[in-house]
């Protein structure tokens, strides 16, 4: 049985593969990030929704989305969310 890291390694060997792991990288990102920040808070997606005023529902398909690259939220919601975990939102290009 191949390891999760096995599977990948063979799977971007793909160049259509790798390809669109690419595009998806600063959506990964983002998720790894929001997910860490909601971790080391301390809090569940129900205390995020809670606390951005929504409903839990909401919050797994803001965390979700990132992963299908079919919705960006928009920088309101994410700065709500950032907030509601105890970080604010930087946003930068990088050369």
């Amino acid at each position: 049985m191949m390891s999760h890291s096995q599977l990948k390694e063979k799977a971007l060997k793909k160049q259509s593969v790798r390809k669109e792991y690419e595009t998806l990288e600063p959506e990964f990102n983002l998720l790894r990030e929001m997910l860490k920040a909601r971790n080391d808070a301390g809090l569940s997606q129900a205390d995020v929704a809670e606390r951005m005023g929504t409903k839990p529902p909401a919050i797994t398909r803001l965390e979700s989305s990132l992963t299908s690259g079919r919705h960006s939220p928009s920088i309101a919601t994410l700065k709500k969310y950032a907030e509601a975990v105890g970080c604010h939102l930087e946003i930068k290009f990088v050369h």
